[in-house]
């Protein structure tokens, strides 16, 4: 088959999801709003003085569906702003002392990411345990359900963040829950209720067979249209005002643009505190975006393979788009990236179609969508939380036994109580340990053979597997005979060779007589 007749498949493929993938698009559009806001105003320094665009939320949001997926192959991750890199953005901005200084570190923090990339850094991602994966998605998930509690029920002091123990004003997760249940908005309440009721009972009803409608997009408008009727004083006490409802900017954007200043460039690329920032964003954006797509593709339906140095590549350009036209760093976002795969997503035309969604929103109808409930946006979220943490998903992995739901758990407890990444590798820290204690119990294997006893190496043999051999050696009894066998080891290190010497000078005093097999011995010094 030649280059070009595959080129052909590959395109019909991407039109013949279009029913899919367009819907889904705009479902997930409408997810990112809040997310591309709410992430910029949490990344807002908190020095006085520094200028900080919250439009840039919105301009890494489009830069991450109309760049990314150009040059990336994984086919449902979608990219954008993420609540991960907050406290980077934060201190980068706060340590350089200018938005444009903090526009040079994305840029250069791209560049590092296409150098990961070129030089094939992303098998990093291959050594992350399935039980660490599977952990950190059940985490987002009851992360979203906690986050969007307060604003199911119209509690929206503020917008969605991943961050479960932000504090504003001394208040974290389960206080705004309490919070919120003393500010109740039954205008939101009922929304979220209703749209709740509509997405579980879809996949029962007659409508699932018009699969081109996803019944996220149902909840909006119904939404929508449910809020007008309140405010049409048909039940004025239920209405939700414009601090409950989405809030993108209306009219002239150019105002909100902050563009990279080449004059500058020379000056900021000498400055340490831009380049620590940059080597920053590149490291931990490239980390995010390899454990999101390596999770997303444990989603993916069809089990796609995403080729992760690719899409190294596709975040470095993609960051360095974003320094360049005014917007925050980038990375494969989850939330983004499941509720495409939720919403029946085939291919990654869903991220392209939701980057077209927002810059359309933002250039004409952003006073229409000013109009959709926060309320209706998290009874999607929670849909989509649910479904990443439900019981079924604790209950298949606990039957796998503990060496696999210790880590998957305590990975959900390291992730709630601190943040997606250091929760990652507490749970990989973990994971290896569960490993490391299955080899112990496996590599060694003590059997009776007659008026033999038989130590048997079962695989190769390190210093780690020395407490379990010195414990199967002090075992054999005196005026007896061991045979040692390292038939199914290719390799055996000096520790253990050392240690197979001494017992052997000790198994003289004890009347042992030791027959080692494929054993090689230390050569003397």
């Amino acid at each position: 088959m030649s280059k070009k007749h595959k080129h052909v498949l590959h395109k019909e493929n991407y039109l013949g999801n279009l029913q899919y993938d367009l819907p889904a698009g705009l479902v997930v559009f409408l997810v990112a709003i809040p997310l591309c806001l709410g992430i910029a105003i949490g990344s807002q320094p908190k020095t006085a003085g520094l200028s900080f665009p919250v439009f840039a939320g919105i301009i890494s949001g489009i830069v991450g569906g109309l760049v990314v997926p150009l040059i990336s192959r994984a086919q449902l991750s979608v990219s954008g702003p993420a609540a991960g890199l907050i406290t980077v953005v934060v201190a980068g901005v706060t340590s350089i002392g200018s938005f444009e200084g903090f526009l040079v570190a994305v840029f250069l923090g791209g560049i590092i990411q296409i150098l990961l990339g070129v030089f094939r850094a992303g098998f990093v991602a291959y050594y992350i345990p399935s039980s660490v994966i599977k952990g950190m998605l059940a985490a987002i998930g009851i992360i979203l359900i906690l986050k969007e509690m307060p604003h199911a029920i119209g509690y929206d002091v503020k917008l969605f963040s991943l961050k479960f123990n932000e504090t504003k004003q001394h208040e974290n997760t389960f206080t705004a829950i309490l919070h919120a249940t003393e500010h109740i908005e039954w205008g939101a309440c009922i929304i979220t209720m209703v749209s709740l009721a509509l997405m579980i009972g879809w996949d029962y009803s007659p409508l699932k067979k018009f699969r081109w409608i996803p019944s996220a997009l149902i909840v909006v408008l119904l939404g929508v249209a449910m809020n007008e009727l309140f405010l049409k004083n048909v039940l004025p006490n239920l209405k939700l005002n414009a601090s409950h409802r989405i809030s993108l900017p209306v009219g002239d954007i150019s105002g909100g643009l902050t563009l990279f200043d080449p004059n500058k460039f020379l000056s900021f690329l000498t400055n340490g505190k831009v380049l620590l920032t940059a080597l920053t964003i590149g490291l931990i954006a490239s980390v995010q975006a390899l454990l999101t797509v390596e999770a997303v593709d444990k989603l993916d339906p069809q089990k796609r393979k995403s080729p992760l140095n690719r899409e190294l590549i596709a975040q470095g350009v993609g960051n360095m788009v974003s320094g360049l036209i005014g917007g925050l760093p980038i990375t494969s976002v989850i939330v983004r990236s499941s509720a495409s795969v939720n919403m029946g997503g085939k291919t990654k035309m869903v991220a392209v179609f939701h980057g077209i969604f927002l810059l359309v929103s933002v250039l004409f109808i952003a006073r229409y969508l000013n109009l959709v409930p926060l309320a209706s946006l998290a009874a999607i979220l929670l849909m989509i939380g649910y479904k990443l943490a439900k019981p079924a998903v604790f209950k298949v992995i606990y039957r796998k036994g503990w060496e696999q739901f210790a880590p998957f758990l305590i990975t959900i407890i390291a992730i709630l109580l601190t943040d997606l990444l250091i929760g990652v590798m507490i749970g990989i820290v973990i994971g290896l340990f569960f490993v490391i204690r299955s080899n112990f119990h496996s590599s060694i294997s003590v059997t009776k053979d007659g008026e033999y006893t038989v130590v048997r190496f079962n695989k190769d043999a390190s210093f780690l597997n020395k407490p379990l051999l010195l414990d199967a050696l002090e075992s054999i009894e005196e005026n007896t005979r061991v045979v040692i066998d390292g038939t199914r080891a290719q390799y055996i290190d000096s520790d253990i060779s050392e240690l197979l010497e001494e017992f052997e000078q000790e198994a003289k005093i004890k009347n042992i007589k030791v027959e080692l097999r494929n054993v090689h011995r230390l050569e003397p010094a």
